[in-house]
């Protein structure tokens, strides 16, 4: 049995966070263990609060985990301050685990799920260790401090992640101007690259995708899929997780994680090379 691990913030709605990450490993055969950061107030209508954790807790939680648990993938999502990201830096610098980061800065309400001082934490200290890093378009924005709106600039972006220590970085394409398509642009740091293009589906339900994705690529690679075949079968969960929302909720409603198998996996991805 392949162990993975989520680090992330525990989202109450059920959509996000935690509980999307162990819905996705649950639906993808993997037993899914957790290190909370911090605990939400939260529905498809929006945050309305955020109790951090204290750094010396996620420590103890995240050390418990490895004394007992032989884990072949970790991801983190919500990581809220400087002092938590320092903290599972300065653990994951001594383990041979596979890191997947979601860079999650702000909740899809608008609301700040990472403080202003955290970014250059995350960039100096997360990032370089990172095997995977899935930002979307805004939060690569910010990590990059470079303005994405072309394919140009998202191939730049993508080049400054890698430099900063990344292996490999997944641009994701959803906040791009194009109505009938969405792509997300995948950068490795050997000079290989292509681009996964899917419909763009009209729906609100698209609270916690980011999270979803995020775990379902740590499902895929804990499973030692090979990377490529693993981001090609996540943006798949994904993708079938929106396309058949679950209409959940007055807002921004959850994706649905038990598409991924209802559907058989079957979706159409356009790989250009």
């Amino acid at each position: 049995m392949h162990i993975v691990t989520t680090i992330a913030g525990s989202d109450s709605g059920g959509g996000a966070g935690i509980q999307a990450d162990l819905k996705t490993f649950q639906e993808l055969k993997v037993f899914g263990t957790s290190v909370i950061t911090a605990l939400t107030a939260q529905n498809t209508l929006g945050v309305y609060d955020v109790l951090s954790i204290d750094p010396s807790f996620i420590e103890k939680q995240f050390y418990a985990l490895l004394e007992d648990f032989s884990i072949s993938a970790i991801k983190t999502g919500m990581l809220f301050s400087a002092d938590v990201i320092q903290t599972i830096a300065n653990i994951m610098a001594d383990l041979d685990i596979p890191l997947i980061i979601d860079p999650v800065m702000i909740a899809k309400g608008g609301e700040s799920l990472l403080q202003q001082q955290a970014i250059e934490a995350l960039r100096c200290y997360l990032l370089p260790l990172a095997t995977v890093i899935m930002p979307n378009i805004p939060e690569a924005e910010v990590l990059t401090g470079k303005k994405i709106d072309t394919p140009a600039s998202i191939k730049q972006a993508a080049h400054t992640l890698l430099q900063l220590g990344a292996r490999c970085v997944v641009m994701k394409g959803g906040h791009l101007s194009d109505k009938k398509f969405a792509t997300d642009y995948v950068f490795f740091k050997d000079g290989r690259s292509f681009s996964m293009q899917t419909a763009r589906i009209a729906t609100n339900n698209t609270h916690g995708t980011g999270c979803t994705f995020s775990a379902a690529l740590t499902a895929f690679i804990g499973s030692n899929l090979p990377i490529d075949q693993a981001i090609l079968e996540a943006k798949k969960f994904i993708q079938l997780a929106i396309t058949h929302d679950l209409s959940i909720g007055n807002g921004y409603g959850p994706t649905n994680h038990f598409a991924y198998h209802k559907y058989k996996g079957f979706c159409e991805v356009i790989i250009h090379e």
